[in-house]
């Protein structure tokens, strides 16, 4: 058999489905930066982690992704991209773009794409559950409730409850996100 004659075969290189997803980590981090000054369930999350805590959540091979991490003074910050000469503590991967693009086009929450195995996660548990938490939380937020249901596994009880602290929050954490 003549290996020359079957060439390799590249993958498209998917440049819209990056872009999108890039887009959507940038908010996402600058939204869980802001979400850690205005909200106290995400303030509660954050006090529980190390002083050192930073998470890096990408997508492989060569995706894009994003870190957000406690910096010296335990304040909450968007680190940007590039984990070069970071210490991560909790190292987040989605296998491939097509994840990616389910779990942030809201076809699919973090909990499912952890059970269909997408998600691959370095790093302590309990920090990782805090952190699932948080992105529930920023993503009620962000999102309206009928795409929220579709991204978190159960809709939080004091959105329904209290509509002023939600819609509240929502104004002061998109301000935040875009302006700060």
């Amino acid at each position: 058999m003549n290996i020359a004659k079957y060439p390799e075969i590249k993958s498209g290189k998917k440049t819209l489905k990056k872009i999108y997803v890039a887009i959507m980590l940038w908010i996402v981090g600058r939204a869980i930066a802001a979400a850690a000054k205005v909200d106290r369930e995400v303030k509660e999350e954050f006090k529980g982690l190390d002083d050192k805590f930073m998470m890096h959540l990408h997508v492989l091979p060569s995706g894009p992704g994003m870190i957000v991490g406690k910096d010296k003074n335990g304040k909450v910050k968007y680190m940007g991209w590039n984990p070069a000469g970071k210490k991560i503590t909790l190292d987040m991967k989605i296998k491939n773009i097509e994840a990616a693009m389910l779990m942030f086009t809201f076809q699919e929450s973090t909990c499912v794409a952890s059970a269909h195995n997408r998600l691959a996660v370095s790093g302590n548990v309990p920090d990782t559950m805090a952190f699932i938490r948080i992105l529930n939380i920023v993503e009620t937020y962000l999102l309206p409730k009928v795409i929220t249901s579709l991204a978190v596994k159960r809709y939080p009880k004091w959105s329904q409850m209290n509509p002023l602290r939600k819609h509240l929050g929502r104004i002061l954490i998109y301000i935040r996100t875009f302006t700060f």
